[in-house]
């Protein structure tokens, strides 16, 4: 595991729940914003962005912040667990095949997440509508600019219709020592969700977004 990270996992402090209420997500910064590495890959020919709130290539994201994301079963974590989610609403009529998102690898446990699309259930996330999908050999944390791609058969959506893009692990075995996290956009203007509680006991919780969840929705309109 990196040294050092468990001096960057706080508490969110100030944060309206809309859902039940008592923990808060936690979050892991790095000391300053990180040199560019790469730059993103390119978008597959044919694919439309149908939701995205990346920035310019250079600087798509903070990378210096990130939503913590970690499976039940990390080492030092005791059982307590945090999945993430990342609200989007189409504009129109449309078909998502790909997703594109910030997320990174902290060092600890199987280098992989679960990705996947979920409708809405009153402002957290709902019904499994693609997924999940498994996303491997992830970059480091608060390194830029690489995304984790998920390829799903298209899902028809609606426009004016929120969904969500779900990150989580499995609950046991490969991929449930995860360590990471999702880096944040600069100036976020949606809600987003976050699932965490003792192994069995997870709930989702939605709240008014200090900190945004960065990534893509991809696929064709309609």
């Amino acid at each position: 595991m990196k040294t050092l990270l468990s001096t960057f996992v706080l508490l969110l402090c100030n944060l309206t729940l809309f859902a039940q209420t008592g923990q808060s997500p936690r979050i892991l910064h790095a000391k300053e914003k990180s040199a560019i590495h790469v730059p993103p890959l390119e978008i597959e020919a044919g694919l439309k962005t149908i939701y995205s709130n990346l920035g310019a290539k250079t600087d798509l994201y903070n990378s210096s912040q990130e939503l913590g994301l970690m499976g039940p079963n990390v080492p030092k974590d005791g059982g307590h667990d945090q999945f993430d989610g990342m609200a989007f609403t189409p504009k129109t009529n449309s078909h998502v095949s790909q997703v594109r998102v910030a997320i990174q690898y902290g060092g600890s446990g199987a280098n992989q997440v679960s990705l996947s699309i979920y409708g809405d259930s009153d402002g957290i996330p709902g019904t499994l509508l693609a997924g999940p999908v498994t996303v491997t050999n992830l970059p480091d944390n608060f390194t830029c600019c690489t995304l984790a791609v998920a390829t799903f058969t298209p899902v028809a959506l609606t426009g004016g219709t929120q969904y969500w893009v779900v990150a989580n692990t499995p609950l046991t075995g490969t991929g449930s020592d995860f360590f990471g996290g999702w880096n944040t956009v600069a100036k976020p203007d949606l809600r987003m969700a976050y699932m965490s509680g003792e192994v069995g006991e997870e709930s989702w919780f939605a709240q008014n977004a200090d900190l945004l969840a960065a990534g893509e929705v991809l696929g064709t309109i309609p």
